[in-house]
């Protein structure tokens, strides 16, 4: 069953909630893109994801973009085609209730050009940026870049 709308704002905003038709076993993916990736001595390819890459958005309603696998599945697209573009060439992902669990919202967010669009609203501290950066498992992997480096 297709998500439900979000709420919105007078402005037509969505509001950061945790949406209802999101389950907590359900794969939240975080695309990345070169910009994500740092140089690392430790790590065998020489780079790695920072953990810059899991962070909020400084506009809009401030949550971290990610798209949402189950409505990709449900619409009959396959996910790892649909996240991954010239910009994006990777992703992760997260389980809903992990992220939920860690005191983000995870909620719908869709946009004209993508429907599955959604958003992880919360306090995005440098610690919880590193310990998203640890849990990350990849959706699409890149082959030159380590996303967990041994400490």
């Amino acid at each position: 069953m297709p998500l439900s709308k979000p709420p919105r704002d007078a402005t037509g905003e969505v509001v950061p909630h945790n949406h209802e038709g999101i389950m907590q076993t359900d794969r939240i993916i975080r695309r990345v893109s070169e910009e994500h990736f740092v140089p690392d001595p430790k790590a065998a390819t020489g780079r790695r994801v920072s953990s810059l890459a899991f962070q909020a958005s400084t506009i809009g309603n401030r949550g971290m973009s990610v798209d949402i696998e189950s409505s990709i599945v449900e619409a009959g697209i396959d996910p790892t085609t649909f996240v991954t573009t010239p910009q994006y060439i990777g992703s992760v992902w997260f389980h809903a209730g992990y992220l939920r669990s860690e005191g983000f919202l995870v909620g719908y967010d869709p946009l004209p050009e993508n429907p599955h669009h959604g958003e992880v609203w919360g306090n995005f501290t440098k610690g919880l940026r590193k310990k998203l950066l640890k849990v990350a498992q990849w959706f699409v992997e890149i082959d030159n870049v380590d996303l967990h480096v041994a400490s």
